[in-house]
């Protein structure tokens, strides 16, 4: 006797589409009360207490991150795939300083690096013949201000805080970038770099179905969580601590306003960590409610994604010494205007 199996046909994509994102929203309402009856309920924790308010923001926290990441960066991750990264080089090689040094920057809010991909990136971008100075505002950038972070602070703290961080990341960048590009510091990138020939590949045109689109979407979405996913719970747990355990009154008097070396200080803390800036935000929300400025919250996020020593040990493959403490001191100086200036302007 012979099985045939039958192969049940797919929903059609609208019904997948309505269905997920009907999901998403029961999750996402459910998510608070859910959290706050596992640890005070289920678990019996005090609510009030040191333990109890910690693990309630633990419980809180990682399914609503962890939500935003699949429900938006999907649709963000959607909207990216109609820019393949070929375009953004030919792009920004045709451009001058100032308007190449602007687009660079903008162009590294949707199109995210890891550290480990600094040094591919810079050989590609000098082989298409990109400036310095633009090519390091797209370095800049794209690890300070991605739309991870983006998506991720919209929706812990609403428009004002993202737009903020956006605006001060892209102003470093564009500022660094400027810099660097008019000091010509050409001769300081390593030799065999610039030996390097540019293979003249020809950009392929993919034309492909929205089915396709949103199944690659989903597959980086899905790829990219269970990535950073570690960060998260690291970084999660880090700031479910400091919002149960650490005195208000410490952070304020390491970070606050009364402390005029707040800035310096955290930005110092900052530099030997390591961390995407996914895995920031949930530190950041426990500094903020423990009445951190908003500037100094700031310095301390982009000094962790922007200035991190694994990334200066995996740049120095491709520039020299001299240039590394260029783009360090430039950054680390954008930072700290950026950190006094937003504490000046927002009180």
């Amino acid at each position: 006797m012979t099985t045939l199996a039958v192969r049940r046909p797919r929903p059609p994509l609208p019904v997948i589409v309505v269905t997920a994102v009907a999901a998403w929203l029961v999750a996402w309402f459910a998510n608070a009360p859910l959290a706050d009856w596992a640890a005070f309920s289920l678990l019996r924790l005090e609510r009030g207490s040191h333990l109890g308010e910690a693990v309630a923001f633990f419980l809180l926290d990682v399914p609503k991150v962890l939500l935003l990441l699949l429900g938006i960066v999907t649709v963000v991750t959607l909207v990216r795939g109609f820019f393949s990264p070929e375009k953004v080089r030919a792009t920004l090689a045709g451009r001058g300083l100032l308007a190449g040094t602007v687009a660079a920057a903008s162009f590294g809010i949707v199109t995210p690096f890891c550290s480990c991909s600094a040094v591919p990136l810079f050989i590609g971008f000098v082989e298409a013949g990109v400036p310095l100075g633009v090519t390091f505002a797209f370095l800049i950038s794209s690890p300070m201000v991605n739309e991870v972070a983006l998506v991720l602070l919209w929706g812990l703290f609403g428009p004002g805080i993202a737009l903020t961080y956006m605006a001060a990341g892209l102003v470093v960048a564009i500022a660094g970038g400027l810099v660097i590009g008019r000091l010509h510091l050409e001769r300081y990138v390593e030799d065999y770099v610039w030996q390097i020939q540019a293979q003249g590949r020809p950009i392929i045109e993919v034309r492909l179905t929205w089915a396709d689109r949103l199944s690659d979407a989903w597959r980086y979405t899905r790829d990219l969580v269970r990535k950073i996913t570690p960060y998260l719970l690291v970084g999660i747990g880090v700031g479910a601590f400091i919002h149960g355990f650490v005195p208000t009154d410490l952070v304020v008097s390491l970070g606050g306003r009364g402390n005029p070396l707040a800035v310096p200080l955290v930005v110092l803390i900052a530099i030997p960590l390591y961390s995407n800036a996914a895995g920031t935000i949930p530190v950041v929300q426990a500094l903020l409610e423990k009445g951190m400025p908003l500037g100094t919250t700031l310095a301390f996020m982009m000094a962790i994604t922007a200035i991190s020593l694994p990334e200066f040990v995996i740049l120095r493959r491709v520039i020299k010494p001299q240039l590394l403490a260029v783009f360090a001191a430039v950054v680390i100086v954008g930072i700290l205007a950026i950190g006094y200036l937003f504490n000046l302007l927002i009180a």
